[in-house]
């Protein structure tokens, strides 16, 4: 027994001693917060972060403290609202703006979070206290009611425990199920522009009827009157995207997408409408510019959180009357194979990654869905925008749609570091016309990470042409008059009839699988798998990429070299266009000419402009004992940009083609340019000339063996060949200087 009680009382003893040590802890934890909360988080502990503490059995040390100086508080404060988590890269920064050491950086937001946490606790728990306050007085006069009851029908007593416990769960529940059912019709009404009735056959009372109600359930259909039909609604519990190939977040419930995309759609609809002092015309040019404060002030949703640290904002918007009806436009856009066919150019690959909503009675009313797309612009300087995002088209009016895309990295919770570029709300209003007829109004607005972009092509897209929305509009303009002659009987004056229609079709499909190798072979996008080569030889500017070819009927299997360079012109778009897809000055550049004139055998026009059309060339030598060849070509042009792509073909292929055989099984690598204007106006001043920024790409077969392993010497001929036409082009054009 002594013994016991010896342990116990050492016990004790012990327990009592850590009962003192946590107590003085708690009481030193209390004294440096208060002490933080004074200084406003502008003391660092040098080398000990706000979490560590003495082990309970050593002596306290004592902590140095250095006070920061009030420019370098507010430097801290100014990088802690934009980013309370700053990355060791941003620390580093800050510690030799700031003349502090990266750990005394590290600690002080360690510190300030801290405190920022503290503040909210204190400030969540008056809010609670506040609330049980309010909930004991609401208790204790529904003790004081309980005790005299009365029947709210006759005035009279009422007879005790006449309710019972599951009924009045049932009303509980009854009248929270109705609160839950306001919500949704709520929100499902701003989804379809109309007003929702919630409940038509219930009476005033919270409850609906108690036979057949489960308390984890609701109505699976909502009337929406007789113009609309019945609408599916999930319960809240299932209501949870699903399909998450693009790392969506399958938790996120699709309230939160809805409430996204109805939020985009209000400013898409407003940026689209509304005139001065949101967009003002520029003199030079006539460019709508967006006025980024009047935007802050009065239109911006802030749906996608704030912009990162190093990201431009660029925004655009243009108006333009296209050969297309509302629906089928918005068919297109809602499509994703039809949207990337619609433009070639700018979309290197789309995908949806999920349809949340196929819209009401079979239209396109109220679709959503998560998609994601690669857009570029036609050079190796500007990094494909890969973006993943929330597409949503909505009906205003009787021929009247618009269809909004807004970014899902805030949702997602993407970090900065892993994005190049954020679309803000953006995308078109629709507007039917007569005869078929639609106008267009297309607003584009993005961020994007300056710094990857080459110096040569920065005042382009500033000022939104390259990804902007006169592009779009431009592009969608000229496919459309494009399937309008080709769906035509009548053919153009120019066009010669030798070839059949099925011929005209086949020829067009070939061209285009021609122009989609080319844009892919320039810009490195995913749709083929391209190995990048850092050559010594090689000039900067020049991307030579490297991809295997096996098992494609469309290509010759082999090794394939990619090498493409873009250059400034000081010459104007529409001169440079004119000079390369004249076949008559051709043997000035082309080495395929071997030196000889090129003769057009066959043209299919796709649009008025002379320079939309898809053209089938022959080159003969100037000696008779050289072999012809063919050339396939695509040139278009329009506002935004131009394009020439040119492939040489197999002649009896081409003859196949041109009958209206299948043209899947024609090898073929494209080379070409592209086009664009240098984003520079004219300045009398300094007389200084619009130039245009060209892209020099070729395609060549290295080696016909898969297995085979690229040389030295092929990069350097592919490398030669591009200096040498860009020369050559220089040197026709008067510019060599």
């Amino acid at each position: 027994m002594e013994g016991q009680g010896g342990d116990a009382n050492r016990l004790m003893a012990g327990n009592f001693h850590q009962t003192n040590i946590n107590s003085l802890r708690r009481n030193r934890e209390e004294e440096e917060e208060e002490h933080e909360s004074r200084s406003g988080g502008s003391d660092n502990i040098d080398g000990v972060s706000g979490d560590d503490f003495d082990a309970a059995n050593n002596p306290p040390r004592k902590k140095r403290y250095h006070r920061h100086t009030p420019q370098q508080i507010q430097e801290l404060e100014s990088m802690f609202k934009e980013c309370p988590h700053p990355d060791e890269k941003q620390r580093l920064e800050l510690s030799k703006r700031l003349c502090l050491e990266t750990r005394q950086v590290k600690f002080w937001f360690q510190n300030r979070r801290t405190q920022m946490k503290t503040q909210l606790e204190r400030h969540e728990n008056s809010l609670l206290r506040q609330a049980n306050d309010k909930l004991r007085v609401e208790n204790m006069s529904i003790r004081e009611a309980m005790r005299n009851p009365m029947c709210s029908n006759c005035g009279g007593p009422a007879i005790i425990n006449e309710i019972s416990l599951e009924e009045q769960h049932l009303r509980i529940e009854n009248a929270r199920l109705k609160d839950e059912l306001e919500r949704v019709c709520t929100l499902a009404s701003k989804f379809l522009g109309r007003p929702i009735t919630s409940l038509p056959n219930s009476n005033s009372s919270l409850e609906f009827s108690f036979v057949g109600v489960n308390n984890n359930t609701l109505p699976s259909t909502l009337p929406l009157g007789q113009d609309f039909g019945m609408v599916s609604i999930s319960p809240p519990s299932t209501i949870r995207a699903t399909n998450s190939s693009n790392g969506f977040d399958r938790s996120i419930e699709r309230s939160m997408l809805l409430e996204l995309a109805l939020a985009a759609m209000d400013e898409l609809v407003k940026m689209a409408q509304t005139n001065e002092p949101l967009w003002i015309r520029s003199v030079e040019g006539g460019r709508e510019i967006l006025n980024h404060e009047e935007y802050k002030r009065t239109i911006s949703t802030s749906c996608i959180g704030l912009k990162p640290n190093g990201f431009v904002s660029e925004a655009s918007r243009e108006n333009g009357v296209v050969i297309i009806n509302s629906l089928a436009l918005v068919e297109t856009l809602m499509d994703s194979n039809r949207w990337s066919e619609m433009f070639p150019c700018v979309i290197a690959r789309t995908s949806t990654n999920e349809v949340i909503s196929n819209g009401i009675n079979g239209t396109r009313n109220g679709a959503l869905q998560l998609m994601q797309a690669e857009l570029q612009v036609l050079s190796p300087l500007v990094p494909v925008r890969l973006v993943n995002f929330l597409r949503f088209c909505k009906q205003h009016a009787e021929g009247v749609w618009a269809v909004v895309d807004v970014s899902i990295d805030s949702i997602t919770q993407t970090s900065p570091s892993f994005l190049s570029c954020r679309r803000l709300p953006s995308g078109c209003l629709v507007q039917d016309m007569p005869n078929g007829y639609s106008k267009v109004t297309w607003v584009e607005h993005a961020e994007y990470e300056e710094s990857q972009v080459h110096q040569l092509y920065r005042p382009l897209l500033s000022l939104g042409m390259g990804f902007g929305a006169q592009r779009w509009v431009a592009t969608l303009q000229r496919q459309c008059e494009c399937l309008a002659i080709l769906m035509s009987s009548a053919l153009p004056s120019r066009e010669q009839s030798a070839i059949s229609s099925g011929g005209r079709r086949s020829m067009l499909k070939l061209a285009q699988r021609m122009t989609n190798n080319f844009c892919a072979g320039v810009c490195a996008s995913t749709v083929h798998k391209w190995n990048k080569l850092n050559a010594g030889n090689v000039v900067e500017d020049v991307r030579v990429m490297t991809r295997k070819s096996v098992d494609d009927p469309g290509e010759p299997s082999g090794i394939v070299l990619s090498a493409a360079t873009s250059v400034w012109i000081p010459s104007s778009p529409q001169k440079v266009f004119n000079f390369l897809r004249n076949e008559r000055l051709r043997s000035e550049w082309d080495i395929l000419s071997n030196g000889g004139p090129m003769q057009e055998m066959a043209h299919i026009a796709k649009g008025h402009d002379h320079g939309n059309c898809v053209s089938l060339l022959r080159a003969s030598g100037i000696n008779s004992s050289q072999s012809s060849m063919l050339i396939l070509q695509e040139t278009c042009t329009d506002v935004s940009g131009s394009l020439i792509v040119y492939a040489p073909v197999d002649i009896p292929a081409m003859h196949v083609v041109m009958n209206g055989g299948d043209s899947a099984y024609v090898a073929l690598l494209p080379s070409g340019f592209a086009i664009m204007p240098d984003g520079h106006s004219d300045d009398s001043d300094n007389q200084r000339v619009n130039g245009s920024l060209l892209t020099v790409a070729f395609q060549i077969l290295v080696n016909s063996l898969p297995t085979a392993k690229l040389t030295v010497e092929s990069v350097e001929t592919v490398n030669n060949l591009i200096s040498c036409t860009v020369q050559k082009i220089k040197a026709a054009l008067q510019c060599e200087s």
